[in-house]
């Protein structure tokens, strides 16, 4: 009997690596001779560096950059096992996370720092990205990112443009001529899981502005800015990218990538399961059943989300698939519908959120173990 492993991180308490070889060990228990196939998942978000390089056997590299805010620090990017593909989180150099919250200040913030990592990926040679949005301090329409990769942007005196999300208010030319050496040979690919346009109510700046610190008055200014960012981008790439859906996420990051960039938006899931071969996995190993799982399941899980990727993906191949997870918030007929077949939450006693985090590995592996014997006995 050959079993897949591939669930998501239980974020705050274990890595997808962590929870793997946590139920790999509820596996074992039950009989050792099962063959078990760790690929560690996630969906585009926060541990998608860290899931795909451990599933590749890949590698990490520090860069020295700086943060939302202008200021020296060292942040990661991944590298995948054949070096075929880097993968870059946003919030790794941008983050709001690295940003105390009294001084978030979507006005002046910038994405440069992650346009330090990926310029230098293509000077190591990398020609493929996967970019994963999500948890940025910055509300620049990826403005910072492009400077960071040779992209010049001039007001009508001739004159760069600052840092921050008011500053693409006074762009009146993007001057590329002098972008990195191999830029125009590059692939890039966003992981994008939201639905919401660069401009307007639901874009960028309405729905992602308030937890970046900005107020009623900066949310409008810096909607009209992305407005005109938007104009200077059709004007000089004839791609519109105002009402696109997703381009509004991350601070209109998405959207600004795919005006210069010509980037593309893809599901968060489809791309790991793409980069990861995951369509091979299930076709040449035997696999009679997937055992995945998240932090928690909820209304969101069956968008996108780990479980609901790789239990579709697996009922493709007529392998069925049963979750663990921290919490049952909800669920849905769907994720059935899907090839789930059941749901199992990994707290086995009455306890505290802080309890079940902390010895969240032995709950894992001592509730895989049951599911195990209970798979095998009907079986």
């Amino acid at each position: 009997m050959s079993i897949l492993i591939s669930p998501d991180s239980f974020k705050g308490s274990l890595s997808a690596l962590e929870v793997s070889q946590a139920i790999e060990k509820g596996i074992q228990m039950v009989n050792p001779d099962i063959t078990t196939l760790k690929v560690p998942l996630a969906d585009g978000g926060e541990g998608t560096k860290e899931a795909m390089i451990e599933a590749t056997e890949g590698k990490k590299l520090t860069v020295e950059t700086t943060d939302a805010l202008g200021r020296t620090i060292n942040a990661q990017y991944g590298i995948t096992g054949n070096n075929n593909t880097a993968i870059v989180e946003l919030a790794a150099a941008s983050g709001l996370d690295k940003i105390e919250e009294n001084d978030l200040n979507p006005s002046i913030a910038s994405t440069f720092g992650t346009g330090v990592l990926i310029r230098h990926a293509i000077e190591n040679g990398s020609k493929r990205f996967i970019i994963c949005l999500g948890g940025s301090a910055a509300n620049d329409g990826g403005l910072g990112i492009l400077k960071g990769l040779g992209f010049r942007f001039k007001d009508k005196h001739g004159l760069l443009v600052d840092e921050g999300g008011l500053s693409l208010m006074k762009i009146a030319e993007i001057d590329d001529s002098q972008i990195v050496k191999g830029l125009n040979e590059c692939e890039f690919k966003i992981a994008c899981d939201v639905t919401n346009p660069f401009v307007e109510e639901k874009g960028a700046s309405h729905v992602f502005g308030p937890q970046k610190g900005a107020s009623t008055t900066v949310i409008k200014n810096l909607d009209k800015s992305l407005n005109h960012f938007a104009d200077v981008i059709e004007e000089k790439y004839e791609v519109k990218i105002h009402n696109m859906e997703g381009a509004g996420a991350a601070g209109g990051v998405a959207g600004g990538l795919c005006g210069c960039l010509k980037a593309e938006l893809c599901s968060g899931f489809d791309l790991v399961a793409s980069t990861l071969n995951l369509k091979k996995v299930l076709s040449g190993n035997d696999i009679e059943l997937i055992v995945t799982g998240e932090g928690q399941l909820d209304s969101q899980t069956e968008n996108g989300k780990v479980i609901s990727g790789i239990t579709t993906l697996g009922n493709q191949f007529e392998v069925p698939s049963i979750a663990l997870v921290g919490g049952i918030q909800s669920i849905t007929n769907s994720l059935y519908d899907q090839g789930l077949i059941a749901v199992f939450s990994i707290v086995n006693k009455p306890m505290s959120l802080s309890q079940s985090i902390a010895n969240a590995a032995d709950l894992i592996t001592k509730q895989t173990e049951q599911i195990i014997r209970l798979y095998l006995a009907k079986n």
